[in-house]
This record gives structure tokens, C-alpha cells and sequence, in this order.
């Protein structure tokens, strides 16, 4: 069973940066996929950077691009999302997710972010 733990979230203050924190569990050869998801209440869940296990090729939305970035430790079973400049559109609950060729199917339980003056 894949378990996420999420942390780092907080408050911080537009132009300032948090980095977030996964450790997973559980992650099979079946899941090469893992990343971070966002929600804004009232929208749809926006997936926000993902990282191949194997290539660690990893991709981003375009509202985060060249701000976000986002690494694997596999040692420590972590997974990380760098994020700088942050604005207040960034503010959002944050998922840990994990999956295969890109398509999520499983996420933690989510670290809050918010950004506001």
C-alpha cells in the first residue's frame, strides 16, 4: 500500500520560498511516477511538477515553470518541491502524489501553502 507524507507547508509572504517535503512508502516498480499536485477550493486539482523515478526526468506545470523545482532523494525516500518567487496564486493545499507515466492514482493527505502579504 503506497503511503505519502507530506510536510513544509506554511505562510510566508509573496517573492519568499518554502520547500515541501514527501516521504514515501509503498512505491512499487509499478509506480514510476512522482510529483506534487495543488488545490484551490472551487477548482480542479492542477498537477504541478512530477519526477520519472528511474530518469528523474522531470516536468512542471507552466505557472511554476523556471520558479519550482522538484528532486528525489531515493535513499531517504523523499521527495522534494523547491519553490521560489512565490505569489499569491501559488497559495493552495499540496499533494504528494505517486503513479505511472504521469497519471496520478495515489496522493498523501496534503500540506497547506499560503501566500499573502
Amino acid at each position: 500500500q503506497v503511503h505519502l507524507m507530506e510536510s513544509g507547508g506554511g505562510s510566508v509572504e509573496p517573492g519568499n520560498s518554502l520547500t515541501l517535503s514527501c516521504v514515501y512508502s509503498g512505491v512499487t516498480d509499478a509506480y514510476n511516477t512522482l510529483g506534487w499536485v495543488r488545490q484551490v477550493p472551487g477548482k480542479e486539482r492542477e498537477d504541478v511538477a512530477g519526477i520519472y523515478t528511474g530518469s528523474e526526468y522531470q516536468y512542471y506545470a507552466d505557472s511554476v515553470k523556471d520558479r519550482f523545482t522538484i528532486s528525489l532523494d531515493k535513499a531517504y525516500r523523499t521527495v522534494y518541491l523547491q519553490m521560489n518567487s512565490l505569489t499569491p496564486m501559488d497559495s493552495g493545499m499540496y499533494f504528494c502524489a505517486a503513479g505511472a507515466w504521469g497519471k496520478f492514482t495515489s496522493w498523501g493527505k496534503g500540506t497547506q501553502v499560503t501566500v499573502s502579504p
